[in-house]
């Protein structure tokens, strides 16, 4: 996986799974999903980033916000409305 994750700012900052499975379980449990729901539903995302990404030494946050949004687009429409709507909460 990537070693480092460039920030909107520029930063670099090492790559941190759990915060990418926090953010999925956040949302999937905004959703409704349950909490095994929200924790396969986290893994599988988190693990499709994985992939995704595994080859390269830094990615950008964007890149991962849009890899794991396609994700649930396609796997958890109602997960993808609810990150979506955090991040429309927060400005």
């Amino acid at each position: 996986m990537a070693n480092f994750v460039t920030k909107k700012d520029g930063t670099k900052v090492p790559f941190d799974s759990e915060k990418i499975k926090s953010g999925v379980m956040s949302a999937a449990l905004e959703a409704g999903l349950s909490n095994e729901e929200a924790t396969a539903t986290a893994e599988k995302i988190l693990s499709s980033v994985q992939m995704a990404f595994g080859s390269q030494e830094e990615v950008a946050t964007s890149d991962i916000r849009d890899k794991i949004l396609a994700e649930l687009d396609a796997s958890q429409p109602a997960v993808s409305g609810a990150w979506r709507k955090y991040e429309e909460s927060k400005g």
